[in-house]
């Protein structure tokens, strides 16, 4: 998994606060590179298809994606995941256990959780998978409250191309009327020292995004 050293973490905020100072536009933080070995994941083209209408197929679950994730910012995690990858990856999860992803964006919120319900709510099956840019994630169901979940992924951080893949199958079990067992999650306390500053930063920017008048809408997504 890439790192980000403290160095890397104090030159970002220094950069950010000057940028404020100035009155210029915030930049997204800088992130390490992550290419895997087949190049596989060099970039996609994502294109709004018309509002989101609520699912009719159980065999659908939603991929509900934050204002930003995808085609702002750096396209990559707070790690340095590309976007792309990621996307793949909660795909080829639910595609493995026979159920059909469906691409949304939600515009009125940045708000993990809030994505979540609203593309739970929107899935034919009632499950859907949110992801924030920084690359927080959650599994949620349409008739539970916002702040509940199935599962949540609070620490983007120590979470890998694997375990978004395990996500994308997880939500699959849930939306198939399964129990599985949560995806395994790694415990990392230095994570949040280490990426506390970027976190606040990827959160104040995918904020700025967020569009309370647009309704969610589907989205096509074209892999390069």
């Amino acid at each position: 998994m890439a790192q980000i050293s403290e160095a890397v973490v104090r030159e970002v905020v220094k950069e950010i606060l000057a940028q404020v100072a100035n009155g210029a536009p915030v930049a997204a933080p800088a992130a390490p590179a992550v290419t895997p070995a087949n190049g596989e994941y060099a970039d996609m083209t994502m294109r709004e298809v018309g509002e989101a209408r609520q699912g009719t197929s159980s065999s659908e679950v939603v991929i509900a994606l934050a204002p930003a994730f995808g085609d702002k910012l750096k396209k990559r995690t707070i790690t340095g995941i590309p976007h792309t990858a990621v996307l793949r990856e909660l795909m080829a999860g639910i595609e493995e256990e026979g159920m059909k992803p469906r691409i949304i964006r939600v515009w009125h919120t940045s708000d993990v959780a809030f994505v979540g319900k609203r593309g739970a709510e929107l899935s034919g099956s009632g499950i859907a998978v949110a992801i924030q840019s920084r690359g927080t994630t959650v599994i949620h169901q349409r008739d539970l409250f916002p702040l509940q979940n199935i599962e949540l992924f609070p620490q983007a951080p120590v979470l890998t191309l694997e375990t978004y893949r395990n996500i994308g199958r997880n939500a699959a079990r849930y939306a198939k009327g399964d129990s599985p067992a949560p995806v395994e999650q790694f415990s990392d306390q230095m994570a949040r020292p280490k990426y506390q500053a970027i976190a606040a930063v990827y959160h104040i920017r995918e904020t700025e995004f967020v569009d309370k008048r647009k309704k969610p809408m589907d989205v096509e997504v074209r892999f390069n």
